[in-house]
């Protein structure tokens, strides 16, 4: 039987079939034995392919079938295996807030550069926008701005207030759409106001910390009732990047690519060289300088020096 992975616990895989039967699966020993560097071979949006042995009344997934997609970042502690976070999917959307817990631009930047390598279309989500005071409200402005201007869409919401909800359905109607963020900025409580009938388990910020505390424990897809799916992941305290050329960073700045082909020379990695259309276009305040400044840190992230060779996506 084909189906689609729905959930994903670790040990145990949900599959829904065509038909919409769901399945309890695990995977087939020896397939994991093929060389897959990731803590997650099967993942949440995967098309595969399973039987159910008589003798052992489960699921057993052999094959995975080609992947349009998909998305991965570095597995916690482990520098050189991947994580996959979702599959075969149509666009991410990186929930965030100004509010508590703060969502660093460094975060987001990462986030974005990960969707931009494997061409995945990326919206940013301010939500909690109900309890914005002034300050946090010049925040917001300030970062739609500089990720309009980098060619991001962005949308403000409220879970609580249901403020810009219906624009948000519009955007993920009739797709399969990616959620992730920080633990604690309302991915839950906004999949629970876009489908209130999913009822999904939210959580209060922690008080002593204002940081956010685990909800969504693993990755699990869900039909939404208007058309499409989304795809909600535990919350992610950093994106750290992996599979990737580090000569190549720049192409994932959108504002980046449209000068760095106006270089003097063509391998400037845009830091030190002279004649360089990006530090020009930096100076001159068309690219942002945080943008810039958050390139300049992943160019200096620990994981080119644990990484042996560069690793392009495919």
């Amino acid at each position: 039987m084909e189906g689609i992975v729905i959930k994903s616990t670790g040990s145990w895989l949900t599959v829904m079939t065509g038909t919409g039967s769901v399945f309890n699966c695990k995977l087939r020993g020896k397939f994991r034995m093929k060389g897959i560097k990731s803590t997650n071979p099967v993942a949440v949006g995967d098309r595969v392919e399973f039987d159910i042995p008589e003798e052992e009344g489960v699921g057993v997934i052999h094959k995975i079938l080609p992947r349009h997609n998909y998305i991965v970042r570095k597995a916690t502690k482990l520098s050189k295996v991947s994580h996959i976070i979702a599959s075969n999917i149509d666009q991410a959307l990186v929930v965030v807030t100004v509010a508590y817990p703060r969502t660093s631009m460094g975060f987001i930047d990462r986030f974005l550069v990960t969707t931009e390598a494997y061409h995945i279309p990326a919206i940013i989500v301010f939500n909690k926008i109900d309890i914005y005071d002034e300050k946090m409200t010049n925040k917001y402005e300030s970062l739609v701005d500089i990720y309009s201007e980098a060619g991001y869409k962005c949308i403000a919401v409220s879970a609580l207030r249901g403020d810009n909800i219906d624009e948000l359905k519009d955007i993920l109607k009739s797709k399969t759409s990616l959620f992730s963020g920080h633990s604690g900025v309302g991915k839950s409580a906004l999949i629970n106001a876009i489908e209130p009938e999913l009822h999904l388990k939210t959580r209060e910020l922690s008080s002593y910390h204002k940081k956010g505390m685990h909800t969504t424990t693993f990755a699990e897809m869900f039909p939404l009732s208007f058309g499409g799916y989304i795809i909600d992941t535990p919350g992610i305290k950093e994106f750290a990047l992996i599979d990737f050329n580090r000569k190549e960073i720049a192409e994932r700045f959108p504002e980046m690519r449209k000068y760095m082909h106006n270089c003097r020379f063509n391998n400037c990695v845009h830091v030190h060289e002279p004649g360089c259309a990006v530090k020009d276009a930096v100076d001159n305040g068309i690219i942002s300088l945080s943008r810039y400044e958050n390139y300049l840190s992943i160019l200096n992230d620990d994981y080119w020096e644990a990484t042996e060779k560069d690793y392009r996506p495919t």
